[in-house]
């Protein structure tokens, strides 16, 4: 995720401080100050899409997962901006208890960032500002990527907009399908022809293997099986997020078809233990076939690595992506709504989506930029981008301890589902349910 998942943890990290989050966000919201739109965070009056602009000094934090983008877009904010913005980049694994403890003593800052699939947590405690009439203000509203809005939508109310986006895809090596006699300009379009493709390419022997995945990380599995699922035009969750639908006839098609690239041998060594920490380190080697990965590592790819991108496949076709990454939004006790608003507005802007988003090679948060003048300059950036609209973020106030807490019923899952004989399913999926109702 990252948010969501990927090098820079998206989507591997265990939710912690969560319980003392809502102990505290529960006591803020008594004292009654949740985003309602009246005043405070909400910024009552007409709405200006464009916010204001009059020099005022703004807090904002984000954890380190984020930072490269984060400090990007504050500093050409901060030179070309009368309003100033003071960046906090807190520790990954800090930023959730430290939103708890400042949400209680009423100490947030005017923006905060959150990997997407936290953000529901937050909503529902009322820690962001009520961003509704300002996001449908926007003149490219309904082009920014819907995942993120959905995910910090609560009660109706829209409360976020995307920040940083991290998007599952297939990376394919080109040099190794020419040698396995493969098209190198035809990647997998069905799981099926994943698969063959990948056992094309494993039949090279000489230390060269077919595919690669976590096999010991929640998130990594989250990030990358369950595209395969939506490609097919299932959902895992319900709307709701409190029912599990990962025992269905397509996840199993999914299940299986990594369970037999563990038993033929298919994936490179290392994979039943792999806890998501040096899971992306494995295809830049190249000596991996096809694999799917956070499209964040394209940048981090070797310059001599001749290798392909493109969307993760359901068992039949369809295109899909885990759009992970982070969103942001303006703390409900912010006294500088307007002020704040203006950094978001503009960090959507077309300026900000290109000449910084763009430019460092980073996936736009907007669908009808995602060909640009950056883009166009590597055909792999511009299917990255266009999967934003195909992909989707899932919704659930308990993601954390059911998902990506090792111990969680979802890694049980995984492991059972391609690791053992794939009979617990059913039964793992229940508890995965029971996990999310709880």
């Amino acid at each position: 995720m990252g948010s969501t998942a990927g090098p820079r943890g998206h989507l591997r990290r265990l939710v912690t401080g969560i319980t003392a989050l809502l102990a505290a966000a529960s006591l803020m919201t008594a004292c009654g100050s949740g985003g309602d739109g009246s005043g405070g965070g909400g910024g009552g009056g007409a709405v200006d899409a464009k916010g204001v602009d009059d020099g005022t000094k703004l807090t904002m934090w984000t954890r380190a997962a984020t930072r490269p983008q984060s400090e990007a877009l504050v500093e050409a904010y901060n030179t070309s901006h009368k309003n100033k913005i003071e960046l906090t980049v807190v520790p990954t694994d800090d930023y959730q208890a430290k939103v708890g403890a400042a949400a209680g003593s009423k100490d947030l800052p005017d923006l905060f960032a959150s990997d997407v699939v936290f953000v529901p947590n937050y909503t529902s405690s009322g820690l962001f500002a009520d961003l509704t009439e300002r996001i449908d203000a926007l003149p490219f509203a309904e082009h920014l990527a819907q995942s993120h809005i959905k995910a910090g939508t609560y009660e109706d109310k829209k409360h976020v907009v995307p920040h940083t986006l991290d998007l599952s895809v297939l990376f394919y090596n080109k040099d190794l399908y020419r040698k396995a006699k493969l098209d190198p300009d035809k990647p997998p379009a069905t799981l099926r022809e994943w698969d063959r493709q990948a056992r094309a390419v494993d039949a090279l022997g000489g230390g060269v293997d077919g595919t690669f995945f976590g096999g010991n990380c929640g998130g990594c599995g989250v990030f990358t099986w369950w595209p395969s699922i939506w490609a097919a035009g299932e959902d895992v969750l319900n709307e709701e997020g409190t029912e599990a639908n990962l025992a269905s006839g397509t996840a199993k098609k999914v299940y299986d078809t990594y369970r037999g690239w563990v038993r033929d041998g298919i994936v490179a060594p290392g994979a039943r233990d792999e806890t998501g920490t040096t899971w992306t380190g494995v295809f830049p080697k190249g000596k991996v076939g096809v694999m799917p990965m956070p499209s964040t590592t394209l940048g981090l790819m070797p310059a001599d690595l001749d290798l392909g991108v493109a969307p993760i496949p359901g068992p039949d076709g369809g295109r899909s992506t885990f759009v992970g990454g982070d969103a942001i939004g303006i703390s409900a006790t912010s006294e500088s709504a307007d002020q704040a608003w203006n950094f978001l507005a503009w960090s959507l802007g077309d300026k900000a989506q290109v000449d910084v988003v763009a430019a460092n090679k980073d996936v736009v948060a907007r669908t009808d930029l995602a060909s640009n003048e950056h883009s166009e300059a590597d055909p792999r950036l511009v299917t990255i981008n266009r999967l934003v609209a195909h992909g989707r973020t899932p919704y659930a106030l308990k993601f954390g301890q059911t998902f990506n807490d090792p111990n969680g019923p979802w890694l049980t899952l995984m492991r059972g589902a391609v690791f053992g004989d794939g009979t617990s399913v059913a039964k793992d999926n229940e508890a995965v349910t029971a996990s999310l109702a709880d």
